[in-house]
């Protein structure tokens, strides 16, 4: 045999060894991929889920832990939140950001609950994946439902 007809022989028999070994990354890249993804599925429904039920604390639990450093909500703010109902919480965009993170453009509906008027605000979601803890955190902080009043 000469060296030009093994020559094929050899490279079949790399394309054995290297198709499955790049394959097996591709599928663990992909992984993990899909379960940071379902992840932050999980974390934003969890987060939608507070701020329509009035859960302050579980929306305050989804907070990046540089944001609750700054310390607990004060009473006036807690009392605020109570003097409201949220009817809508929707979705209007989402997509991914350069650095890996995640962006949701978000619809709300406020009803006072003393005077029952309502009145719908637009609110960004900032997201950002923790790779240590393994964890999508919301880096844009809550709401601001009395337009910085």
């Amino acid at each position: 045999m000469t060296q030009s007809a093994s020559l094929p022989l050899e490279m079949v028999k790399m394309k054995k060894i290297l198709v499955p070994i790049l394959l097996a990354i591709g599928l663990a890249a992909c992984a993990s991929s899909g379960n940071q993804t379902s992840a932050l599925e999980r974390a934003q429904y969890a987060y939608s889920a507070a701020i329509r039920w009035g859960d302050l604390d579980g929306a305050w639990s989804q907070l990046a832990p540089e944001l609750r450093a700054r310390g607990e909500m004060s009473e006036i703010e807690r009392n605020r939140w109570k003097q409201i109902q949220i009817t809508s919480y929707r979705v209007l965009s989402s997509e991914a950001t350069a650095d890996g993170g995640a962006v949701r453009m978000i619809e709300i509906g406020v009803a006072n609950r003393h005077t029952m008027s309502e009145r719908q605000l637009r609110y960004q979601e900032v997201w950002r994946w923790d790779a240590a803890s393994k964890t999508w955190f919301l880096t844009s902080g809550l709401p601001d439902l009395w337009g910085g009043q």
